[in-house]
């Protein structure tokens, strides 16, 4: 299978662990990515609180670069990035006028033809499942893990059109196939702050201490993310966090593209585990990962 890969602003700096994981998994599932030509911030969130059409205009520009090289379909692995594109191709689909000012902007004339999905949603394509089990080298066993969505990934849901809005299921899925337990909990989808998180750093504590302290109380060993800004917040402000509400979580988290890539059996730096700053040490001794 051959993607489009849009690694937006996050996958080409401060989260290339996610890059780097996610890469190594498609190698090993046979998914072929190729970066976007040219590609541009997706605009999230400044494009679209200064004008709307350059909230739009911005991720077009990087989908009429894939739909001119031949791509119908895009991985957009930032849950940011992957919710501003697809609105990007519903206003394309649906909005004549909207259509028409982006046309006049542009030389190309995107057709909206690129559908744009999280790496997620490949995983869940049909037959995916019996692949990924087929690729497990290390069960995860014993590993007791916090699925989190985050907020964007299925909302609104007429553009994310994906997996059960208030309770997805698809990456509980994943760990399961790869010998771990996911963990049922009531916080997999609760924001954790990130569009405060330089306005209203307190609030933004106090939404992520709230995940961690549930995730804990359901006793697990690790959350799973798949989104950089989520996963930024709660492993970046743990110690702020800890030390704000005087707890201890030590709980690290982890994109679970990384947990794929252990269950495949690449190793810790081929996967960007050290960039992680709460270790998962301790949790990946449990199924002797580590």
């Amino acid at each position: 299978m051959r993607y489009a890969y849009f690694p937006g602003c996050s996958l080409s700096s401060s989260a290339s662990d996610y890059d780097l994981s996610l890469k190594a998994v498609c190698r090993a599932l046979d998914i072929e990515l190729v970066e976007v030509r040219d590609w541009v911030c997706c605009g999230a969130s400044s494009a679209h609180a200064t004008s709307h059409l350059l909230s739009v205009a911005m991720p077009v520009l990087s989908l009429s670069h894939a739909e001119e090289d031949g791509f119908d379909r895009l991985i957009a692995p930032c849950l940011a990035c992957q919710l501003r594109l697809k609105a990007a191709n519903k206003e394309m689909q649906e909005d004549p006028e909207v259509r028409e000012r982006i046309h006049r902007a542009f030389d190309y004339q995107y057709r909206a033809t690129v559908r744009v999905y999280h790496p997620l949603e490949v995983m869940m394509e049909e037959g995916m499942m019996e692949v990924i089990r087929s690729r497990v080298r290390k069960k995860l066993s014993g590993l007791k893990v916090a699925c989190y969505y985050g907020c964007v990934l299925t909302r609104p849901p007429k553009i994310a059109q994906f997996d059960i809005c208030e309770d997805p299921q698809s990456m509980d899925s994943i760990i399961r196939a790869l010998g771990g337990e996911p963990l049922d909990w009531s916080y997999k989808t609760e924001c954790c702050g990130v569009s405060m998180t330089l306005t209203r750093s307190d609030i933004v504590l106090k939404l992520s201490n709230d995940i961690l302290r549930e995730a804990k109380e359901v006793g697990a060993h690790a959350i799973a993310v798949c989104c950089p800004l989520c996963q930024a917040n709660l492993d970046a402000r743990q110690i702020q966090i800890e030390d704000r509400y005087r707890v201890q979580y030590g709980i690290p988290i982890i994109y679970f593209t990384q947990l794929m890539g252990l269950a495949f059996g690449a190793f810790s730096k081929e996967l960007g585990l050290e960039k992680l700053i709460t270790s998962p040490r301790g949790a990946l001794e449990i199924c002797g990962l580590m």
